[in-house]
Formats: structure tokens, C-alpha cells, sequence
């Protein structure tokens, strides 16, 4: 059972976590496939997604939008189109619409009476923009993946928010919706984290699987701050 009272500052990854990049996902890639002609349900389409992706963020950095135009040629390659201009922007021009997820706000809201709160996350500066405002609190740091020049589940992007934050290791709560790029990265640094499996035992979704071991695993951000005696704000 983790000890609440030792953290200072509770760390987050956004796209996944707070915000259900799932649902949009879906309504991004889904009509792109439908208008070559191929239907795939949304269990494929994420699958797709999470093959596409790793893959797109090899090599030299790119920043955001260039990765998500190199997962959408992924998945047009993988399913047997030829995507077009309109096609490869469509991730980018809809992540600003990615919804929040309905328990976001509310705990955020609380948590922040009582830690600092920070974000790390796979994303250009303008693209998490578009999301911050919706998010309801100002985050005492944000790292991105454009300050830190690589992608989760690089420990760099890890290392640059524990720089800035100036809060012993110790003393963090990593909380995340992925194995993969969070979990992985942050047992090898030696954080403690939260797994936020709103899959529950059906597995699959939009991340590449992972042999992650978090310290807890909650179903939702509101049973997170339940567990921590902070009152769920929404």
C-alpha cells in the first residue's frame, strides 16, 4: 500500500490519462478508412494505431504532428490505401478535440490542494495548448516531448521533468494510463507509479504492450483520489 502522505507532487501522462486520445483516435482514423473503402471496428483501429506508432517515433526526433502524419501513412500502408494530404493531417487537426475524460477535472481540481502537479507527455508545446484550457488547473510543469527531443518511453523526457520539478524522486507519484511509455520508464528510474487501466481486464487498446509493474493499478482517476483521502472535485 502506497504511503500518500510522503508525495509532494503527483506527475501525470495527459494523452490517455486525462485525456481519452482513444475516443479520438478513433473518430480521427475511422472515417479516413471508411472513405478508401475499408471498415474496421474500433478495437482494430486502435490496434492499428498502437503498431503504427512506435514505429513512426524511430530514428531522429520529429516533432508531433509529423509523427502522427507517419502513424497515418502507417496504418493507410498496413491496411492497403494510399493516403492523402487530408488524410495524414487528420490525427493532428482533431487532437485539439480529444475529449477530456468526465473524472479528469474533478481530481485534478483536488489534488492540486494538496501536491504540486506536473505533466509529461508525447506532444508538441502548440498541440497541448489546445488541450490545457480544458483541463481545469495550472500545472506547476509541463514537459514535452518537443522540450525534451524524444519520445516516451525515452527516460530523457523522466530525467528533464525531475530537473525542473526540483522534488526528490522519492517524493513523486508518476500516474499513467500506459504500460509502454510511462510505466516502463518509470520503474526504471525508480518512481513510484499509478497504472490507470481503464481497460480492465480486456487488455488491447491504443499502446503497445508492456511488462510494466506499477506500485497500484485503479480503474479510473476518481478511484485514485478516493484512495489518496482527496475529495474528487467534479
Amino acid at each position: 500500500m502506497l504511503d500518500f502522505d510522503r508525495y509532494e507532487a503527483v506527475t501525470f501522462d495527459c494523452y490517455g490519462t486525462l485525456i481519452d486520445w482513444e475516443t479520438g483516435i478513433v473518430g480521427a482514423v475511422k472515417p479516413v478508412l471508411a472513405n478508401h473503402g475499408f471498415a474496421r471496428n474500433d478495437a482494430e483501429v486502435l490496434r492499428l494505431y498502437s503498431e503504427a506508432e512506435p514505429a513512426a517515433q524511430q530514428g531522429e526526433y520529429a516533432e508531433y504532428r509529423e509523427i502522427l502524419r507517419r502513424v497515418m501513412r502507417g496504418i493507410a500502408d498496413s491496411v492497403g490505401f494510399t493516403a492523402t494530404e487530408t488524410d495524414l493531417s487528420r490525427l493532428a487537426d482533431s487532437l485539439g478535440d480529444w475529449p477530456v475524460f468526465d473524472d479528469t477535472v474533478g481530481a485534478l481540481t483536488a489534488l492540486k490542494t494538496r501536491y504540486k502537479l506536473a505533466v509529461v507527455s508525447n506532444i508538441d508545446d502548440d498541440l497541448f495548448e489546445l488541450t490545457a484550457q480544458r483541463l481545469g488547473v495550472e500545472f506547476d510543469e509541463v514537459v514535452t516531448a518537443q522540450q525534451a527531443r524524444g519520445y516516451k518511453p525515452s527516460t530523457r523526457n523522466f530525467k528533464l521533468l525531475l530537473e525542473r520539478l526540483g522534488v526528490d524522486r522519492s517524493k513523486i507519484l508518476h500516474v499513467a494510463e500506459s504500460l509502454y511509455h510511462d510505466v516502463v520508464p518509470a520503474n526504471e528510474l525508480g518512481l513510484s507509479v499509478v497504472w490507470v487501466n481503464r481497460h480492465g481486464e480486456s487488455g488491447g487498446g491504443a499502446t503497445r504492450p508492456a511488462d510494466g509493474k506499477p506500485d497500484l493499478e485503479v480503474s479510473d482517476l476518481a478511484a485514485l483520489v478516493s484512495q489518496m483521502g482527496c475529495r474528487d472535485q467534479s
